[in-house]
């Protein structure tokens, strides 16, 4: 069995164990691992714009917001965005500052077909440690992949 098999499979016990109906919660060097050996694989960033411009992004990622700044209003056409981007069996990895958003987003496209959904856990910045700062415990950055600062 290859790494990526081995890799799909822990990343499907772990929604599995969750209670998620999605393909896999992956960590974020799983992620970026996959990336790179799925053919076709897409990296699609739920943040909004905002964070984007003054957090950074991850160069080659697809951007479609899971809800707007300011306000956080969920975002309407997100299912129709993510359609005209990405086909429904391509390997989709969804990504957001901690996790939550893109579970919720990973959930809403299995749901709606999208047959090859992953979250990717701890997302961008990770939890908050004991001081309430994210980019220390867990996440992209903090794990030291690939991104940028606009």
């Amino acid at each position: 069995m290859s790494s990526t098999e081995t890799l799909l499979q822990l990343a499907a016990r772990r929604a599995t164990d969750a209670g998620m109906a999605y393909a896999g919660d992956l960590l974020p060097a799983e992620a970026l691992e996959l990336l790179n050996s799925l053919p076709g694989a897409v990296l699609v960033d739920v943040r909004t714009k905002a964070e984007l411009e003054f957090v950074g992004s991850i160069p080659g990622s697809l951007h479609v917001e899971w809800q707007g700044y300011p306000g956080g209003v969920r975002n309407p056409g997100f299912i129709e965005q993510l359609q005209a981007e990405v086909g429904v069996d391509v390997p989709v990895l969804f990504l957001c500052r901690s996790g939550a958003r893109s579970q919720a987003a990973c959930t809403l496209a299995a749901r709606s077909g999208f047959t090859r959904a992953f979250n990717v856990l701890q997302g961008f910045e990770g939890d908050r440690d004991a001081n309430g700062q994210r980019n220390r415990l867990g996440g992209w950055r903090a794990a030291g992949l690939p991104w940028k600062q606009s």
